[in-house]
């Protein structure tokens, strides 16, 4: 739906099969309180009927072959005194098991840097011992929203060993419960195997992730990550994969296609016999808990032996194989690919916080959309017949940042597609998206724009890539003012829902580029064509002839008056009766089931603007219109569609390809202004809300 962002269109009172397909709604009807009441009251251990212990919770197939002798079992079957955290969490807690997601533990290691988010996430008042239910929760932020997820207990082992996540300390879980959780959430153990950090660092924040191409680094990028570590955002970085082999280790000691997370970035004192100052210095860290960095910098380097003892003291430097290093600046650089900011979300940083740190928030707003095959999944700006039709929103930008001395506007944007991960089991892939930005000049900020707006106005800002990735993001400078984001997918005709957020520095207001449902009556008629004034009089006579001494017409003599006229000029069939009975109805006032003669020039003004429209826009003279051509037609015709409105159409009157023929046209033609007009009566002031009487309500919906 051009412009489309919001929810689905869902008729009241009837079942949405959105909710009853919704992957996630079993999660979200669990009540933690609830269930542990539950269970207390009946003297149980929870077991989680949402993810059960057996293979359809490990893998996509739930009969895939397994190695034998794997068993889920409670901590309490496990180890002698479990406990769900002890003296605390932190990054070293967290080893990767045998699953493949390196970006997951990498995230879950940044999150442990700050304790405010990682409790947010782990609520650390749940144990083994008083009120023991075997339940626990975990909290993520779910595309645009904070859920609670709720699992049992049960942890997948081979021979009392843990298979997946689990802590340097054999008697602690819950890292290995926080995994499970997320598993939950994606669908499987198996949906987490492979991944970007920026997946879970925004689960696990609320927040919006860049990514940075290290071997083309913007300026001053050691000034951008201190403030980013300054302002608790999570980062992550990774090397490229060996295409030969998986996970290769280098010569230097780092992984190859390896997530790793950033610890730390300062400034450290150096001084040597010739030079004293500050090296800008970077604390990584390997998920696995070992294999680190062996260069310049690296544990018991000699590096170290310039850097005071105070000054190592204070940035906690330890020599021991824990999987965390420090390197250069300079040396991060030439040596990873790639690097993730994690920019924390508004509700992240309290007031204290801010005051006692003297930080700033970004300010942020969300919009919703989806891409609708046929109706509002037109593709990228390559396919500019159709692109317009993507979703369109306004974002207005009114205060150049504080520091910035061109007075110009940060602008973040990130464009998230929902629920993929979690559809990989039904293969159901990532689509390949992005978006562009447009300015919009003083006055133009309402409405769908349509083809010639994007092929006259050039863009002012793309997403950096199309890709194929969760989430697209980019980061911008405009001028302050207003401006148009469309979201799209690279090719047209891709169905997906998605999430799209804008940050910047200061308040931002965003809104759907929308149309509000209408029809004006004030169309300019050119008049009939001479084949048109010929087809009248054929009418007119046509009319005279079969309407009898009472000079009127029912839908079935409707039919055959009209049939001997339009036949000839397209085809098909026929009007057959039901369209005819609506033509009657449309300037039926009384309700007597006929036209008089004036009441029939009236329809046939309305048939002869509405076929005209039909032809001048179904381009390829198929005899039928896309959905992208049955907007422009209405709207040449008079009607003004919201997103959700077309999708009705779309939905109502479209063949098995998304094609409307002709007769299908003027049915919806007919029915839209019937009830527009009858709308219009009921709300004189055009408030866009009507009362209606059950009875008045019947003859609307019924006779029309």
């Amino acid at each position: 739906m051009p412009g489309g962002g919001g929810r689905h269109a869902h008729v009241i009172g009837r079942t949405s099969r959105k909710a009853r397909e919704n992957p996630f709604v079993g999660i979200e009807n669990q009540n933690y309180d609830e269930i542990c009441k539950k269970c207390r009251d009946e003297d149980i251990l929870f077991e989680d009927p949402e993810f059960p212990a057996d293979n359809s919770s490990l893998f996509f197939d739930e009969n895939a072959p397994t190695r034998g002798n794997i068993e889920w079992k409670r901590p309490k079957e496990i180890c002698d005194d479990p406990k769900f955290l002890i003296e605390g969490a932190s990054r070293f807690d967290v080893k990767q098991g045998e699953l493949g997601d390196c970006w997951l533990l990498a995230a879950v290691a940044s999150l442990t840097i700050d304790q405010k988010l990682l409790f947010r996430v782990v609520p650390q008042d749940q144990n083994f011992e008083e009120s023991y239910t075997g339940c626990f929760r975990f909290r993520f932020w779910h595309q645009g929203e904070w859920i609670e997820v709720v699992v049992d207990d049960r942890i997948p082992t081979y021979y009392d060993q843990l298979i997946y996540m689990h802590s340097t300390e054999k008697n602690e879980f819950w890292s290995a419960l926080l995994e499970k959780a997320y598993a939950k959430l994606c669908g499987s153990y198996e949906s987490l195997k492979g991944g970007s950090s920026s997946e879970a660092m925004e689960d696990f924040t609320g927040g919006v992730t860049e990514s940075i191409d290290l071997t083309s680094p913007p300026e001053k990028l050691f000034n951008i990550m201190l403030k980013a570590f300054q302002r608790s955002s999570l980062m992550g970085c990774s090397l490229d994969a060996d295409p030969n082999e998986l996970e290769a280790k280098l010569p230097n000691g780092l992984i190859c296609g390896h997530a790793y997370s950033i610890t730390a970035c300062k400034y450290v004192d150096i001084q040597t016999p010739r030079v004293k100052g500050k090296i800008p210095m970077v604390r990584i860290r390997n998920p696995w808990g070992e294999s680190e960095w062996n260069g310049p910098w690296s544990d018991q380097s000699e590096e170290w032996r310039f850097i005071p003892d105070e000054e190592k003291l204070e940035i906690g430097l330890v020599n021991e194989e824990d999987g965390e290093f420090w390197m250069s600046f300079q040396d991060f650089c030439k040596n990873f690919k790639k690097l993730e900011i994690c920019n924390l979300a508004p509700d992240s940083l309290d007031e204290e916080e801010l005051n006692a740190r003297s930080k700033k928030r970004w300010e942020s707003t969300c919009e919703n959309g989806s891409w609708i095959p046929g109706v509002s999944a037109g593709g990228c700006r390559n396919y500019l017949d159709t692109f317009w039709t993507n979703p369109q929103f306004r974002v207005t930008l009114t205060d150049a940042d504080d520091d910035d001395d061109d007075n110009m506007c940060t602008l973040i944007v990130a464009v998230l597609q929902k629920d993929r991960r979690k559809k990989r089991k039904e293969g159901i892939e990532l689509l390949t998206i992005g978006y562009m930005i447009y300015r919009l000049k003083e006055g133009d900020e309402t409405g769908v724009k349509d083809v010639n707006f994007f092929k006259y106005n050039p863009s002012a800002g793309k997403s950096p890539s199309f890709i194929n990735m969760r989430e697209i993001c980019g980061r911008h400078k405009l001028e302050p003012g207003s401006y148009l984001i469309v979201p799209s997918t690279f090719e047209p005709r891709h169905k997906g829902d998605f999430l799209m957020r804008v940050f910047s520095e200061k308040a931002n207001q965003t809104g759907v580029m929308d149309e509000q449902t209408g029809l004006d009556d004030n169309q300019v008629d050119s008049g009939p064509t001479d084949e048109e004034w010929e087809q009248g009089e054929q009418l007119r006579n046509n009319f005279k002839e079969i309407a009898g001494d009472d000079m009127e017409i029912d839908a079935f003599e409707l039919k055959d008056i009209l049939n001997t006229v339009f036949t000839k000029e397209f085809d098909f069939e026929g009007f057959g009766i039901e369209p005819c009975r609506s033509m009657v109805a449309l300037h039926d006032g009384d309700m007597s089931g006929k036209l008089g003669f004036e009441e029939f020039k009236s329809l046939w003004r309305d048939l002869r603007i509405w076929k005209a429209n039909f032809k001048n826009f179904d381009s390829d003279n198929s005899g039928c219109l896309n959905s992208y051509e049955l907007r422009s037609a209405l709207r040449n015709a008079g009607f003004k569609l919201s997103n959700s409105s077309l999708h009705t159409l779309v939905a109502r009157y479209s063949n098995k390809e998304g094609q409307i023929a002709f007769a299908d046209f003027i049915m919806c033609a007919i029915r839209l202004k019937s009830i527009l007009a009858s709308f219009r009566n009921s709300d004189p002031d055009q408030t866009g809300i009507a009362a209606f009487h059950l009875e008045d309500f019947i003859q609307i919906a019924m006779y029309s």
